[in-house]
């Protein structure tokens, strides 16, 4: 059989086409940049950042100016000493002296609010990587399961025009040959759905990575791996992002039911102004001989207190709120722990048990080759019929792709696993993609801001579009047609 020269000038044929080669590192560096999602969530946690200085601004004074021009209709006559017109301005501002916690609490949940933001945003980064490298992985394991297709689908051509050739001598019987056609058509039809799954995991690529899959490189070893169960979940109950979400959010909730106490204590506030009026000329003396000062102007200041004494029920349940909400946050943040104890434990088991496969997997390949060429050398001298080599070149073929899957499997419970401990995001990782999103730096750009006026510009999308990017495909160069009848 040839099926040796076949599989060279199939790989002759790849390797003679120019691709850009691209690393794992690389597609990260991409996705970090440009995916949506992640650009969508940093977005949002400035957002959420805003929220301390909105929280801060409840317990900072507050300024107001009103100015007023009032015309009076009809006229007067000058006889009452009414003006026709005045012009009148005001100036009012009230500091917040006691406010029953409210504003401390608000800001301390505030505060910690963003701290969750920050795990969040850890988070989402750990999960778009990971979708990224078990997109990286399917483009590899898929490209090489259309290699072996495409290679199996030549060995079965030039078996099946062997076959024809030993008909035609008399040495087989015409079952020999259905029997290879038979296979050959089965074989064209696992290329044809080998071609598909390449195609959508391209697509999946470009929705995650936003640009083409290149020539992909042999993703690198995973760094830092856990020796133990116990030990991944040690890690992963100090650092695993969604816990600490959890935990920060059942902190805020617990200032939240403290501030909600404020509803029922007083609140206290010193308070000035000043007002300005000028009657604009406007007041006629007549034959008074009386004169009218044209303006006026006036000032207090003074402390206010506000002692609630009934609201109708309303501050007592606000407190029974604040506490249910806090219950359920508590109750959120063993939950959390819960899925971070399962998902680490089940990512190991899933990564130690890939290994095993894998093993298995290079033995069954190796024996496949041995098997086939035994029954081959058979065949030779008729211990063996053509079946038993069509059926030894499936299970090779088996073999081969189940070794694909596994070490795609292997890698991609590995980086899940690193994921599950909190150990999967960019710093982490080393990406080499300039300066790394630094989002405690944009939270205290905005946390001690006062001004009215300093506010930042409209933004503008950063994600990367994918409609210019061509429809992908799976192209193989054209093979023999070998479909001729004896």
């Amino acid at each position: 059989m040839q099926h040796s020269a076949i599989i060279a000038a199939l790989l002759a044929t790849a390797m003679a086409v120019p691709a850009h080669a691209e690393t794992l590192r690389d597609a990260l560096a991409a996705a970090y940049e440009t995916n949506p999602t992640l650009t969508g969530a940093r977005a949002g946690q400035r957002a959420t950042n805003e929220g301390v200085p909105l929280a801060k601004a409840n317990g900072r004074p507050d300024a107001s100016g009103t100015a007023t021009y009032t015309e009076l209709l009809p006229r007067s006559n000058g006889t009452n000493f009414t003006p026709d017109r005045t012009l009148t301005g005001r100036i009012d501002l009230t500091v917040p002296i006691y406010t029953g916690g409210a504003v401390k609490n608000s800001i301390r949940a505030a505060e910690n609010r963003v701290e969750a933001g920050f795990a969040g945003l850890r988070a989402t980064e750990s999960a778009i990587f990971s979708a990224v490298v078990g997109t990286y992985m399917d483009v590899i394991r898929d490209e090489s399961i259309v290699d072996l297709n495409r290679a199996q689908v030549g060995v079965l051509q030039v078996n099946l025009e062997a076959t024809r050739d030993r008909f035609q001598i008399g040495d087989l019987t015409r079952t020999d040959v259905a029997q290879s056609e038979a296979r050959l058509a089965l074989a064209t039809s696992s290329l044809e759905s080998a071609r598909a799954n390449l195609i959508r995991s391209k697509e999946i690529y470009i929705q995650l990575v936003g640009q083409e899959p290149g020539d992909l490189e042999a993703p690198p070893p995973l760094p830092n791996l856990p020796a133990t169960p116990e030990e991944a979940v040690g890690v992963a109950l100090e650092y695993n992002p969604d816990l600490i979400v959890a935990k920060e959010l059942s902190e805020a909730a617990r200032f939240d039911r403290r501030g909600a106490e404020s509803s029922r204590l007083p609140f206290v506030s010193g308070f000035g102004g000043g007002s300005y009026s000028n009657n604009l000329g406007s007041i006629d003396p007549g034959s008074s001989g009386l004169t009218f000062d044209k303006s006026s102007t006036s000032a207090q200041i003074g402390v206010r207190a506000t002692i609630p004494l009934y609201q109708g029920g309303q501050p007592a349940a606000q407190i029974r709120q604040a506490q249910a909400r806090l219950g359920q946050a508590m109750e959120q943040q063993i939950a959390a722990e819960r899925e971070a104890i399962a998902q680490t434990r089940a990512a190991y088991a899933s990564w130690r048990a890939s290994q095993d496969v894998i093993a298995a997997s290079e033995r069954a390949v190796a024996a496949n080759e041995l098997s086939l060429e035994g029954v081959r050398a058979e065949n030779s001298v008729g211990n063996r019929t053509i079946l038993d080599i069509l059926n030894a070149e499936q299970e090779l073929l088996n073999s081969k792709v189940q070794l694909v899957a596994a070490r795609r499997n292997a890698y991609v419970a590995g980086f899940s696993l690193l994921a599950a401990i909190g150990r999967a995001e960019a710093r982490d990782l080393g990406l080499e993609s300039g300066a790394l999103y630094d989002p405690v730096a944009e939270y205290e750009r905005v946390e001690g801001k006062w001004n009215d006026w300093s506010s930042d510009p409209d933004p503008t999308v950063v994600a990367t579009r994918t409609v210019d990017t061509p429809a992908q495909k799976a192209e193989i160069e054209p093979l023999p047609d070998y479909s001729r009848k004896p």
